[in-house]
């Protein structure tokens, strides 16, 4: 199938020039819109972007500020509402270029908490939603030591710079991905302390408001994920009291499905999601 691929960057109003990425088919079906995690980047999605756009779909992902080739200090922000910012001059920027085609928005791991923050307030203008892997309850990045350290130093020094503690390993159960993670020039493990406290406080608030989700959600979690735990998953999926909603669940499956093996099961039911698209 012919694709153009092309890369551009967008202005976020009051804030930094973003970079994204977008692939397209011909006549694509329909357009999803990627937000990667902490410390990661657009071109971390190849895999999945090869099975969906050869399946018919534009997809169109976004370096978020302080992230690959986007500017800013690594993983640092003052606000979370300035996500919300850049994720609304984004998906304008996707439905100008898209007009008339449904648009779902795809957000993985940190991205998928930036996604529900966004789509609980501004759910206009979007088909639907997909959530990979979400921080509802994490185990292997926000450890109490982390957490005390990001209290204090928020109102202190917000801009001082934390690692991350990720563990590479419990990204993939591919060797290689793992290996190509660690060797991206592009992916860091810095937050900073203002990120981890606004972070903590948007999960506290999206979990709080998730019966009042309206777009149709899909929840794709790896059943082995050690980073954000399948049980946190499950009780945010509980606490949708929309209808139309669906869970997949990968079986052993760690934190990147899309990158996990048994990708391929993965992508078909994302695929299927977005044919099933009714306007």
């Amino acid at each position: 199938m012919e694709t153009t691929h092309a890369e551009e960057t967008l202005a976020a109003p009051g804030g930094p020039t973003l970079y994204f990425q977008s692939w397209r088919p011909v006549a694509p079906r329909t357009v999803v819109a990627i937000i990667h995690g902490i410390g990661e980047h657009s071109g971390r999605f190849r895999k999945l972007v090869e099975a969906l756009v050869i399946r018919g779909h534009a997809i169109y992902a976004l370096d978020l500020r302080g992230h690959g080739r986007s500017p800013g200090q690594r993983g640092h922000l003052l606000s979370w509402s300035e996500y919300r910012e850049d994720m609304k001059a984004f998906l304008e920027t996707v439905a100008q270029r898209e007009a008339g085609r449904p648009l779902f928005i795809y957000g993985h791991s940190m991205g998928g908490l930036i996604v529900l923050d966004y789509v609980l307030r501004h759910p206009e203008g979007l088909s639907g939603t997909i959530i990979s892997a979400a921080p509802f309850e994490s185990v292997g990045v926000a450890t109490p030591l982390l957490v005390t350290s990001a209290r204090i130093l928020s109102r202190l020094w917000p801009s001082f710079a934390l690692k991350v503690p990720l563990e590479a390993q419990a990204l993939s159960r591919e060797p290689s991905s793992v290996a190509d993670y660690l060797a991206d020039p592009l992916v860091h493990r810095a937050c900073s302390a203002r990120w981890a406290m606004e972070a903590l406080d948007a999960n506290v608030w999206v979990k709080a408001h998730a019966g009042e989700l309206s777009l149709p959600l899909l929840l794709l979690h790896g059943e082995e994920d050690r980073i954000n735990t399948v049980e946190g998953a499950r009780r945010f999926f509980e606490a949708v009291r929309s209808g139309d909603k669906q869970m997949h669940l990968v079986p052993g499956g760690y934190h990147e499905p899309h990158n996990d093996p048994g990708n391929a099961r993965v992508f078909q039911v994302v695929d299927d999601y977005l044919r099933a698209f009714r306007a």
